[in-house]
């Protein structure tokens, strides 16, 4: 009878458990609104996805996903030298009652840089690696 009763008792604690370990981590908005010739959407998801990992979960507790989102802005091109020159701009901005974001960013970080003689890979490759520098550095000083 005590073994009945304690299984009668541990099943609601262990479906409990089930579902806190399944629960979905949150979610912030990211937008992007970059040069296509420069880095495309998918890519720039990416930074984002790879970089906010892990840390939704301790960022949420500070920054709520439904007070808080993600825009980045990465622009450049070549000039008549065949320099890449590239510039990435992360910002944290406030959400709206309708899921937009409202353009007072909270947190700003820019970065760029210029390539001599690069090909339109060698300058995709740039453009990501200048948005994760500036996207790290929004994202590090909300971490502190």
């Amino acid at each position: 009878m005590k073994t009945r009763l304690a299984c009668l008792l541990a099943t609601p604690l262990l479906a409990l458990a089930a579902h806190a370990a399944h629960a979905a981590d949150p979610v912030y908005i990211t937008l992007d609104h970059s040069s296509d010739g420069v880095i495309d959407k998918a890519s720039a998801q990416a930074v984002w996805n790879e970089l906010l990992a892990g840390k939704v979960v301790k960022l949420n507790k500070l920054y709520p996903t439904k007070r808080w989102g993600f825009v980045s802005e990465v622009e450049g091109g070549f000039n008549q030298g065949k320099t890449c020159v590239v510039t990435a701009r992360a910002m944290m901005m406030p959400v709206t009652v309708g899921k937009s974001l409202v353009f007072k960013p909270n947190r700003t970080a820019t970065a760029f840089d210029a390539l001599p003689n690069a090909t339109r890979e060698q300058c995709q490759d740039l453009a990501k690696a200048k948005l994760k520098e500036a996207a790290s550095g929004v994202l590090s000083g909300l971490m502190q």
